[in-house]
């Protein structure tokens, strides 16, 4: 069918991937960091094209037929009627949203409200804050904002020559507070609501579309988030969930439909084949690990590893809750941690190690249940990030989930994802691909590993876990379980 290729705009760097159309095989990478600091919150968009040219340089894109981006999440690009950015964009991960989140959750009605009114409870990082925080503290810019796009939204209108038409996706319209997943429509008065009047907002695109065609004949798909072009890169489907383990962590699965929860713990996005990608998030994950380690001495995450094996299941009694910043899921902002079950024989360094692991890894099989307790079903779980490789994640993972875990191969299934939906849009443009079918690429490398035999173990594993939470945190989740 021809070359595709993939494009990953993150926080901090732009790879881009060049893949086979028919097999997904990849032939060739580019990468470039970003001319800025990773963690700068405001940054100049033209970066982002900057580090996308340094990326594909060298002739990577000779022979290239249709290009997908993935940027990231909860980027704002406020634009002004000539298309100019008004102010620098905000990255993701810029916080200084929460008083204005916390001010729309009251101006709709409180959590229950947006959760049915678009499938999540506002949070600093969505595109609904900052444009309300925009309101509150930069009047004058947002008086001046004519037009919101995320990052990837605005790299594809870029690559396409700034047309007339601006387009998003399911998944990247689904994270920005103004859009259902559950009825595919916007809210302009939730815009209204936050800018302080209305602002125009990109068609959203269906999964296989493309955004149009550069003059030289470049197709370029619809583009997504980078939580959603991972997804499509995994290779997930119904019955997959995806847990993330970074300093904090998070709980994603692919489902038939919007699965909005009232309490606020579930966000409902859209992904990128037309399904459904309900996420819980955690605050404490790998930070939990690393707090140990460095309270027993220990330098490495793998020598805390080697540790907590010496140890037996339910570490001797130890319980660790691990909600050293306070806790998301259950919705615990101004608790701590703690740690329960002191004997005298279960003091020993390897207990210490092991119900660190334990208690986040059961942390995250909490917030596993809010999504099955939604009907969301978890056969198979799919391990991301660095702490995945450790062996005492992988010994308890499968018996504490009661899952089958797969451990993927490190790669930028970002990138792949977006040339994965390149491939498809390349393929319904040339009637070779259905849109209701994506291109069957080989699913990622990896690991398996079973529950077997241990499911057993698991099971007293989180029972001791559950019983303690709840005897400190009664009711954290509404109840007993």
């Amino acid at each position: 069918m021809g070359i595709v290729a993939g494009l990953d705009s993150s926080s901090g760097f732009t790879r881009v991937v060049v893949c086979d159309a028919d097999t997904g095989a990849v032939l060739r990478q580019g990468y470039a960091a970003h001319p800025v600091e990773p963690k700068a919150t405001e940054v100049d968009p033209q970066a982002w094209l900057l580090s996308l040219g340094e990326a594909a340089s060298g002739g990577l894109l000779e022979g290239v037929q249709a290009i997908g981006v993935a940027a990231q999440q909860h980027g704002m690009v406020a634009l002004d009627r000539q298309g100019n950015p008004v102010r620098p964009a905000l990255v993701g991960n810029d916080k200084r949203a929460q008083v204005a989140a916390a001010d729309l959750v009251d101006a709709l009605g409180g959590r229950h409200a947006w959760a049915e009114a678009v499938g999540s409870v506002p949070q600093s990082s969505q595109l609904v804050a900052k444009l309300r925080w925009l309101a509150r503290t930069e009047p004058e810019a947002a008086q001046r904002t004519a037009l919101v796009l995320q990052p990837h939204d605005w790299l594809v209108w870029q690559l396409l020559g700034r047309p007339a038409r601006r387009t998003t996706d399911r998944g990247g319209a689904s994270g920005t507070g103004y859009w259902s997943a559950r009825t595919g429509a916007y809210r302009p008065d939730l815009v209204e609501l936050a800018l302080g009047h209305q602002a125009a907002l990109p068609e959203v695109l269906g999964p296989a579309d493309a955004a149009g065609t550069t003059p030289e004949g470049l197709l370029i798909s619809a583009g997504t988030g980078e939580t959603m072009a991972a997804a499509f890169g995994l290779g997930v489907a119904v019955g997959d969930a995806v847990v993330s383990l970074g300093a904090s962590g998070s709980v994603m699965a692919v489902h038939h439909e919007a699965a909005a929860d009232p309490s606020g713990m579930i966000t409902s996005f859209a992904d990128a084949t037309g399904m459904h990608l309900p996420v819980v998030h955690t605050l404490n994950a790998v930070r939990a690990l690393r707090g140990t380690a460095e309270l027993l001495g220990t330098a490495e995450l793998a020598e805390l590893s080697e540790l907590a094996l010496k140890s037996t299941p339910g570490s001797s009694g130890l319980v660790f809750l691990p909600y050293l910043e306070g806790e998301r899921t259950p919705q615990l902002p101004h608790t701590a941690g703690t740690l329960t079950g002191l004997r005298r024989e279960s003091m020993k360094p390897e207990h210490l190690a092991r119900a660190a692991f334990e208690g986040m890894l059961c942390s995250l099989a909490d917030a596993m249940d809010v999504l099955r307790g939604r009907g969301v079903e978890v056969r198979r779980v799919f391990l991301l990030g660095a702490a995945a490789e450790l062996p005492a994640v992988q010994a308890l993972a499968p018996a504490i989930f009661g899952a089958q875990v797969v451990v993927p191969q490190p790669a930028d299934y970002t990138a792949i994802g977006a040339a994965r939906q390149a491939a498809w849009a390349l393929g319904v443009s040339r009637g070779s691909l259905s849109p209701h079918n994506p291109p069957a690429w080989q699913g990622a490398a990896a690991q398996v590993f079973e529950p077997g035999e241990d499911a057993a173990v698991g099971t007293a594993v989180r029972q001791q876990y559950t019983a303690t939470r709840e005897q400190i945190h009664p009711g954290a989740f509404g109840h007993g379980g």
